[in-house]
């Protein structure tokens, strides 16, 4: 049975170099500390999401109503998994499992759509089956890495369905291209986004759903009073700013120059999986649950692939570093992958 709840910080550990985690930076940047430091003086009194919508809401030109504000994309899913009553969600997979695993504990009928890696993994809409009323998947993907089109994606959109677009790496890839945040015009769309990879933010738990209005309206009312915190809603309103929008696409081709050096570091033994796009790689090795516990003992740490449902044991996620971690880690890679002596070789 796939375990739908483990994620990449399970693999860590003191003393282990971080490729398992794909938020960006180790913390947050100087300016954003400060922000947060000024929040929490601020935190006496009740949150106030009122800025934090207004801010969201003109990043994408949305209005107020098609706004929701959450603690990190995982809630989002199950709002999702609480409002919408489907009489059939797919998933598709390999992918985030969080939002499966809200859906199965809401007691819905999953199914899975698996990709395939001989198409590179990437989305093929008629492969979603026409009678589910509930649809889900990332955008770029997670672990795979791939983008897909934005106008696959707006086909599955229907009238009677619920698509849920997962873009909490959205920010990752340079100019957004596929992103489906603006779009108002495709029936039962729903853009989940997280400040979490960029920023740094994974333990403050801060993201947004944008959504039709009524369906933003259905998802709220699942929430309890004062979701997102005051620290939270002030890092959404200073992320959503023009200036830190930029930063944050600077970050972006910085990531592309990284990934490209990680690559290319590689030993040839390794596979590249997909058309990797985001702040992390998806690699196929053999023998892949020794390689990481060999990794692991080399001061390693690295997302094991074999509970997103589609993967194997050889699958290994790997997170995008500046070029010296990259290059560190590929010589320790390669050397983990060297053949063992055979005993001629050690007489």
């Amino acid at each position: 049975m796939t375990d739908l709840h483990h994620h990449g910080d399970a693999e860590l550990a003191p003393g282990l170099v971080d490729l398992a985690v794909n938020v960006r930076a180790d913390a947050p940047p100087a300016w954003l500390r400060a922000v947060l430091h000024e929040a929490i003086d601020a935190s006496a009194a009740y949150p106030n999401p009122g800025p934090a919508r207004v801010s969201v809401a003109a990043a994408h030109g949305r209005p107020l109503e098609e706004v929701l504000l959450t603690a990190g994309a995982a809630e989002a899913f199950v709002l999702v998994a609480r409002a919408v009553q489907p009489r059939l969600a797919a998933v598709v997979h390999p992918s985030f499992t969080e939002p499966e695993a809200a859906l199965r504990a809401a007691g819905h009928p999953v199914t899975r759509v698996v990709l395939r890696a001989d198409d590179g993994w990437r989305l093929d809409p008629t492969a979603v089956p026409e009678d589910a009323d509930l649809v889900v998947l990332g955008n770029p993907t997670n672990p795979t890495s791939v983008l897909h089109p934005a106008d696959d994606i707006a086909a599955l959109a229907r009238p009677g369905r619920v698509l849920v677009v997962d873009e909490a790496f959205a920010d990752t890839v340079p100019g957004e291209p596929e992103s489906l945040a603006a779009r108002r015009d495709l029936p039962g769309l729903v853009v989940v986004r997280s400040l979490t990879k960029t920023w740094g933010l994974a333990g403050l738990r801060v993201g947004y759903a944008l959504g039709p209005a009524p369906l933003i309206a259905r998802l709220a009312a699942q929430q309890p009073q004062w979701p997102v915190s005051t620290p939270a809603l002030a890092a959404l309103v200073a992320c959503s700013a023009p200036g830190a929008r930029a930063e944050a696409g600077a970050a972006a081709r910085d990531l592309d120059g990284w990934r490209a050096v990680l690559i290319r570091s590689l030993p040839p033994s390794v596979v590249v999986e997909g058309s990797p796009r985001s702040s992390f790689v998806l690699l196929r090795v053999p023998d892949g649950a020794r390689v990481r516990e060999e990794l692991r003992h080399r001061g390693w740490a690295v997302r094991r692939g074999d509970t997103f449902p589609g993967l194997t044991q050889d699958h290994l996620r790997v997170a995008v570093r500046r070029h010296e971690v990259s290059s560190a880690f590929a010589a320790a890679l390669a050397d983990v992958l060297q053949p063992a002596p055979t005993p001629e070789e050690v007489a």
